[in-house]
């Protein structure tokens, strides 16, 4: 495996592990259909969360939520109900968020949460 998919997959555990610790429900992880990849799939209460993780050893090349724009959000956002129509699901509520992990393999690793994004 990659170094750059070794890190992406801690990244993506390190976010699981965040999301639950703050008391969501891991419903999925790295769903795919023909337009895209889900990284994870949560319950937030009511609400179903659809989770982007962007993952970077350091800082030099721009944060991590700078690498989510507004076409990539577009695009969460019609694999949200891509996921929905496949499960047989309606969900009243639903929002994109994206976490952020910065991880030097070193110090501890830092996770950012920024909720309803788009």
């Amino acid at each position: 495996m990659r170094a750059k998919d070794v890190l992406g997959r801690r990244g993506e555990d390190l976010a699981a592990d965040y999301l639950q610790a703050h008391g969501m429900r891991i419903v999925e992880r790295n769903w795919r259909c023909p337009e895209g990849e889900i990284d994870i799939v949560a319950l937030d209460g009511d609400a179903l969360v659809i989770a982007e993780v962007k993952t970077r050893k350091s800082l030099a090349f721009g944060h991590p939520f700078e690498a989510v724009g507004a076409d990539k959000l577009a695009r969460l956002h019609r694999l949200a109900a891509a996921w929905c129509r496949a499960q047989g699901l309606w969900m009243p509520l639903c929002r994109v968020d994206v976490i952020a992990v910065v991880d030097d393999g070193i110090g501890e690793p830092a996770v950012e949460h920024l909720k309803g994004v788009g």
